[in-house]
């Protein structure tokens, strides 16, 4: 088993939030990965709803604010929705997600976590007027 930290990052590097996942799989996919990510922060959330969101995507009727997303009330989240909603915005490269350090960019990929115990995420922003 592994234990695996799942790090943000700015596109610079900086790491914003991270967090640690005891006990997975040495290998795995990035799907599998991805949607863990989510499944764990949606139930760190749903332990104390607030106004507050820290996640890897926006939750329906929520508006971005500064590092999170400001929900209209407090409420639970369906972890598979916001799941689903992570591997839409990767597939429209919403963000990058980085193992050690190579990019990956199938979330069909296999991962050997004893390797890279690492995986960060990058959201990216798109130019205005680009």
């Amino acid at each position: 088993m592994a234990l695996v930290t799942f790090r943000d990052e700015t596109a610079t590097g900086r790491a914003l939030e991270e967090f640690t996942l005891p006990d997975l799989p040495e290998r795995i996919s990035a799907r599998e990965l991805v949607r863990l990510r989510v499944r764990e922060e949606v139930a760190r959330y749903n332990a104390a709803p607030s106004h507050h969101f820290r996640g890897l995507v926006k939750p329906t009727d929520a508006e971005a604010e500064l590092n999170g997303y400001r929900m209209r009330t407090a409420r639970r989240l369906d972890w598979e929705k916001q799941a689903d909603a992570a591997e839409a915005a990767f597939a429209r490269n919403g963000f990058l997600l980085l193992v050690g350090d190579r990019q990956i960019e199938d979330l069909d990929t296999e991962i050997d976590l004893t390797v890279a115990p690492v995986v960060s995420f990058v959201k990216l922003v798109p130019l205005v007027g680009g």
